[in-house]
């Protein structure tokens, strides 16, 4: 019987596992998701900022970014999702204005210090969709970038939560806090099985396929598995601290509208601010790739500098209602995204050639070794539909988008 182990339990990971669960091709019992840290969605996948977009990708990325967010939507509708995690539309804005300085790191999600925004293109600018928390200068200029029904938010620690808990339920097996030490082979160089050390004590697990989901950790994972590999898993890790505050204008969820704010040039570096289902704002954008990359998500050390940048630039942006006296802080954090230079995610088999030393996989939806990982400022926005693409791919099916220009270099 084929097996299946899933190297981390982020969102990425949990998408896949939750698709494969579904098939008849692969029993849930079968499917091992594996985490090292010691309290799951403890960086990128629960501490992101959660906003989705149908259209803001590039060509080569455009299907997996189309289908995710159809499926976003699908599983928020089957599934209540605004009530369970938040799920809405939302309106995309790009906010220009002169303020006052706040040193930053100058770097942004994408590249070259420039803000998200960019990605959308030019949109008609619509003033009056302004939020209400949102400060304007006189002289700043506010541009709506989303069209209809093409972006969303979430909070994506509780949807990972959810999609946990539907893996769970279906038999999916979770091993954490668990590493992956060594993979085996059988008398003809074949993927056999994966060591695991959980609690002290190592336990072998026959699998012939392997999944790599583990975000800015992929390389080392994969470099640790296949030490005599040659090739190298292109993902390096961006910090970023980022701030949940409360929405001091927050009244009635029902009518709550929220919106995503990307601010351009101004504050040092390029605020992103996220008003979620709720009434809650999320705030990020200060970015940096000098931070020490630690061995497990939990052992991030947060910079009170840059949580200090962080609420001098909400002071200056986020206005107070006549109840509020001060922004009231729910979380500061601290997490890494896997990115890659060329800006696109790696969902894709590993060929055999790659893996070092002769090492050989079972062929056709039998087995191999898979990465999907190095989404950026995208991934929670390009999960779902990288988990079904993934589930599709390792049982060799054709998947649901075309990822051909994703593949491993």
């Amino acid at each position: 019987m084929t097996s299946t182990v899933i190297l981390g339990s982020g969102i990425v990971g949990l998408s896949t596992a939750y698709y494969l669960s579904q098939s008849s091709k692969t029993p849930p019992q079968n499917i091992h998701l594996i985490d090292t840290s010691p309290k799951l969605f403890h960086c990128a996948s629960g501490l992101a900022g959660g906003f989705l977009a149908s259209d803001w990708f590039a060509p080569s990325v455009a299907p997996l970014g189309a289908l995710s967010f159809k499926l976003h939507k699908e599983l928020a509708d089957k599934n209540s999702g605004r009530k369970t995690w938040g799920y809405s539309e939302s309106i995309g804005t790009s906010l220009s204005q002169d303020s006052e300085v706040v040193g930053g790191s100058g770097e942004d999600w994408l590249q070259n210090g420039t803000s998200r925004a960019q990605a959308a293109g030019n949109r008609p600018s619509a003033d009056s969709t302004s939020p209400v928390w949102l400060k304007r200068d006189k002289g700043g200029s506010l541009e709506v970038i989303s069209r209809e029904n093409s972006t969303g938010q979430i909070d994506p620690l509780r949807f990972c939560q959810f999609l946990l808990d539907q893996c769970l339920s279906r038999g999916v097996q979770l091993h954490q806090p668990a590493r992956a030490i060594s993979v085996s082979n059988d008398e003809n160089n074949q993927l056999n099985g994966i060591r695991i050390s959980k609690d002290g004590t190592e336990t072998e697990l026959p699998c012939t396929r392997i999944i790599i989901t583990s975000g800015a950790w992929s390389p080392r994972i994969f470099t640790a598995l296949f030490p005599k590999a040659t090739t190298r898993i292109p993902i390096a890790s961006l910090a970023g601290h980022s701030l949940l505050l409360r929405n001091p204008f927050f009244k009635n969820e029902d009518n709550e509208v929220c919106h995503a704010v990307f601010a351009t040039d101004t504050l040092g570096f390029s605020p992103e601010l996220f008003a979620r289902v709720g009434g809650e704002v999320y705030i990020a954008g200060l970015n940096s790739t000098q931070i020490p990359f630690p061995e497990v998500a939990t052992d991030v050390q947060i910079n009170p500098t840059a949580i200090t940048q962080l609420k001098d630039c909400a002071t200056l942006m986020i206005a107070n209602s006549e109840e509020a006296k001060e922004l009231e802080v729910i979380r500061e954090a601290l997490c890494f995204r896997p990115v890659t230079s060329s800006g696109r995610p790696i969902v894709s088999r590993v060929p055999d050639e790659k893996l070092g030393g002769g090492f050989k996989t079972r062929g056709g939806g039998e087995g191999g070794v898979f990465v999907a990982a190095g989404h950026g400022a995208w991934g929670i926005s390009q999960a779902p539909g990288t988990g079904l693409c993934m589930a599709e791919l390792v049982e060799g099916l054709p998947t649901s988008a075309n990822i051909t220009a994703l593949a491993l270099p």
